[in-house]
C-alpha cells in the first residue's frame, strides 16, 4: 500500500492565535536528517543519568549522526528536575535556535514541561523547524510545536535508546528521521469503530495534554483532528475525567477520528472490559472512526508517530491502516509483526519514561 505524498507549505505563524477554537493546523515538515547531522540531547523534564545519555550518544554515532549534549544535561534540581526551569529552558532554546542542530531528542519525560508553556512565544518555537522526538511528558512540547506550525515525532527517548537502539521502536524512529515514512497496518480490535477519515494528528499522553486546554500548547484547539491518546498506570476514573474534559471543551466535536494507543498498567476499578470499551461508549455518537490497539505509548513497543502531520485512518472489520500524508520514502509496517521478545518490565519502563524514580 502506498501512502499519499504531499509536501506541506510552511505555517504562517502570525495567523495562529493561542485561544482561537477551530484554528487550522498547517504544519511544516522539518528536513529529514543526513549522515553527519548534529542531533541535540536535552532534558526538558526530569533528569536522566549521564550514563544513559552517553550510551544514547554512542547509538547516534552508530547511526552516522553527531550527538551534541545540552550544557545543562546531568544537573538535578529539587531531587527530580533536570536543572532549574531556567537551565532546562536554556538548553531548549539553544537546541531550537542553533541552526547547526538538525534534530532534538529528549532524554526523558516525567514532569516539568507544563512549566515551559508561557516561557517562549509560538514564533520562537517555530523559528527554525527541526524534528523533536519524545513522548509522555513531552506531549506538551508536541502541542507547542504543532501550534507553532512544526511537525514533531512522538517516539522513544534517550532513556530507552541507551539499551542499544536496535529494537523496532528505535530503528523505525531512526528511519523516519532519515526520510522513511511508515504506513501502519494494524490488526482488528473488538472496540474499533469502522470508518475512513483524514485529519491532523495531535495528542499524546492524555493526563499531560488535557490540562493544557486553552493554552498556547493546546493543539486540540485545531479543527479536523485525528486525536491520539495513550496513558499508563492511571485509574479508569481519571482517564474518564480527562476524556470528558476534552469532550466538554469541544475537542471531540473537532475530531474526524480517534486513535487509542497503549494503556499499560491502568486501573480496572469499573466493570468495563477495557479502557477502550469505556472510551468507545462516548465516541459512538460522534460517528467517527475509532482505531484501537495502536502500539504507541509506555508499552514495550512505542512506534513513532508524526504529530502535526496530515494522516488518514481507515478502520475496517479486518483491520486498519494509519498513513502519514507527507513527503518521504514509504514503508509498510505491520504492527502485528513487531518484535516483542525483548520485553522490559513495566516498572522499568516507568522509570525510563520518568513516571517513577
Amino acid at each position: 500500500m502506498a501512502a499519499a505524498l504531499c509536501l506541506l507549505a510552511s505555517c504562517n505563524k502570525e495567523t495562529i492565535q493561542p485561544f482561537d477554537n477551530g484554528l487550522t493546523l498547517n504544519c511544516t515538515k522539518p528536513a529529514y536528517l543526513k549522515p553527519g547531522d548534529r542531533v541535540a540531547l536535552i532534558s526538558p523534564s526530569y533528569y536522566t543519568p549521564m550514563e544513559n545519555v552517553e550510551k544514547t550518544a554512542e547509538v547516534l554515532r552508530g547511526w552516522g549522526l553527531e550527538p551534541v549534549i545540552g550544557p545543562n544535561v546531568g544537573k538535578v534540581y529539587a531531587g527530580r528536575y533536570a536543572g532549574t526551569l531556567e537551565e532546562r529552558l536554556s538548553d531548549l532554546r539553544w537546541a531550537l535556535n542553533d541552526t547547526t542542530v538538525k534534530a532534538i531528542i529528549c532524554n526523558r519525560g516525567g514532569y516539568g514541561s507544563i512549566q515551559l508553556i508561557d516561557s517562549m512565544s509560538l514564533a520562537e518555537w517555530g523559528a527554525h523547524p527541526k524534528w523533536l522526538v519524545g513522548f509522555s511528558d513531552i506531549s506538551t512540547i508536541h502541542g507547542l510545536l504543532n501550534r507553532a506550525g512544526v511537525m514533531s515525532v512522538h517516539g522513544t527517548m534517550s532513556s530507552f535508546l541507551a539499551a542499544g537502539g536496535t529494537d523496532e521502536s528505535s530503528t523505525l524512529m531512526r528511519d523516519l528521521l532519515l526520510g522513511t515514512v511508515p504506513c501502519y497496518e494494524v490488526p482488528a480490535h473488538p472496540q474499533n469503530i469502522e470508518g475512513h477519515a483524514t485529519g491532523v494528528l495531535v495528542g499524546g499522553n492524555i493526563c499531560t495534554f488535557a490540562p493544557n486546554l486553552g493554552t498556547q500548547a493546546d493543539a486540540t484547539a485545531g479543527s479536523n483532528l485525528i486525536l491520539f491518546i495513550e496513558e499508563v498506570e492511571e485509574s479508569m476514573h481519571n482517564i474518564d475525567r480527562q476524556f470528558n474534559i476534552l469532550a466538554m471543551n469541544g475537542v471531540l466535536d473537532r475530531c474526524k477520528g480517534v486513535v487509542l494507543g497503549e494503556f499499560d498498567g491502568c486501573g480496572h476499578e469499573f466493570s468495563y472490559e477495557s479502557i477502550e470499551a469505556m472510551l468507545r461508549q462516548y465516541l459512538v455518537k460522534y460517528n467517527i472512526p475509532l482505531l484501537c490497539g495502536f502500539p504507541a505509548g509506555h508499552g514495550n513497543v512505542n512506534l513513532p508517530l508524526v504529530m502535526g502531520a496530515p494522516v488518514t485512518i481507515d478502520v475496517r472489520s479486518d483491520g486498519a491502516t494509519l498513513q502519514f500524508n507527507i513527503e518521504g520514502r514509504q514503508q509498510v509496517v505491520r504492527t502485528a509483526d513487531t518484535d516483542t521478545t525483548a520485553s522490559t518490565p513495566l516498572s522499568t519502563r516507568m522509570v525510563q519514561a520518568g513516571k517513577r524514580q
